[in-house]
């Protein structure tokens, strides 16, 4: 995947995790392309761990960034006590 790619994709699996994770989130458009670029190599994580492949840091398809990118802004959230949800 180019860095074009990259980035687009980033954008769109941030977008869209922003948009299911309850809550305000303060991030402009650099971090929303970050939290998705994040998502994609925590996705690609994830997915090694339930193939039967070996274990490893790589990016994902799009589906597997945007579910690395809810992980990801949970996680984040969570570690940094910006919002509770009850």
């Amino acid at each position: 995947m180019g860095i074009i790619g990259f980035i687009i994709v980033g954008l769109v699996a941030g977008f869209i995790a922003r948009a299911v994770v309850p809550g305000k989130d303060d991030f402009g458009i650099i971090g929303t392309i970050v939290l998705g670029m994040v998502g994609s190599f925590v996705g690609g994580l994830l997915g090694s761990l339930f193939s039967d492949g070996p274990m490893e840091l790589g990016a994902a398809g799009i589906i597997g960034s945007i579910i690395g990118a809810i992980v990801a802004l949970i996680a984040y959230n969570a570690m940094t006590g910006r919002k509770k949800v009850s």
